[in-house]
């Protein structure tokens, strides 16, 4: 039903906390299963520098922040912003369509989290 990518990034999830003091915070919570996304980002000259992130949830869910963080950690605004659904999906190898939504919160919070940073500058 998994894939091995999305068990790993469930067991051994990259990134998970909080950073006190976060340039850009975004949050999402699925309305359909009650899911809950909290990224922090911390930005330097336009590049994510450091992300973390709290995930009150699935397994699909706590995989699909883990890899969202991974895929933009380093990557520029402009660059994180581009990032689809989809993507994070197909990152973990895809999510069975039950659990699509995961991958969609993931993104979603991270776009929160720089509209967050973006519109304090």
């Amino acid at each position: 039903m998994y894939s091995d990518k999305v068990i790993d990034h469930f067991t051994n999830p990259r990134n998970v906390g909080v950073i006190a003091d976060a340039d850009g915070v975004g949050e999402k919570v699925s309305a359909s299963c009650g899911d809950r996304m909290k990224i922090f980002l911390k930005v330097s000259d336009g590049v994510i520098e450091d992300i973390k992130f709290q995930t009150y949830g699935c397994g699909a869910a706590i995989a699909s922040s883990s890899m969202m963080s991974e895929l933009v950690v380093g990557k520029t605004l402009e660059q994180a912003l581009a990032l689809t659904n989809d993507d994070v999906a197909a990152a973990l190898d895809g999510l069975p369509a039950p659990k699509m939504h995961c991958s969609n919160l993931a993104a979603d919070a991270l776009h929160e989290a720089i509209k967050n940073y973006q519109d304090k500058g």
